[in-house]
């Protein structure tokens, strides 16, 4: 999702919003139909299939719901709404969710932090990307050049934090 332009800040705020319902939400729901469709089937195998159907089903639910009740967020957020439904980042949180055996409480914690997460990053991005927009960019690095190089320099910082909380 960064190949968007996020230069005003506030189509970026709405979207982390909505991607931070939008991951919560299907991976409860994913976990729910996992453990209490998949798994009783013996259809483990259909959880990417199951998966996607319930993200872009959601995700088609909090459009139609964005556009009602919020027609200036739906405007600002224009074709990225519907794009939600194929981040990755939304179908890896139901997918890390299932490898990791985790339970319902903890899924609801690791879809909520894992939509926070993703809000700060396209929030970060989003910042870095207009303070450049009055900057001088050779013309080979403009747009996407320069935000896959935003991306990878704040993923390299991002890696700083590993092992943080287990004290290594």
């Amino acid at each position: 999702m960064y190949r968007g332009d996020f230069h005003a800040k506030y189509p970026a705020f709405g979207l982390g919003l909505a991607v931070i319902f939008v991951m919560t939400a299907t991976t409860l729901l994913n976990w729910l139909a996992y453990h209490y469709v998949l798994v009783p089937l013996q259809l483990e195998f259909f959880r990417f299939i199951l998966f996607i159907i319930i993200i872009a089903a959601f995700v088609q639910l909090t459009e139609m719901v964005i556009e009602r009740y919020s027609p200036l967020l739906y405007q600002s957020l224009g074709v990225f709404l519907p794009l939600i439904t194929v981040n990755c980042a939304i179908l890896g949180a139901s997918l890390f969710m299932v490898i990791r055996d985790y339970s319902f409480i903890v899924t609801i914690g690791y879809g909520l932090g894992s939509g926070i997460g993703w809000f700060l990053a396209i929030i970060a991005m989003a910042g870095i990307r207009q303070r450049l927009a009055n900057d001088r960019i050779p013309r080979g690095l403009q747009g996407p050049g320069i935000a896959l190089i935003i991306a990878g320099l704040m993923a390299l910082a991002f890696t700083g934090f590993t092992g943080v909380l287990q004290g290594q």
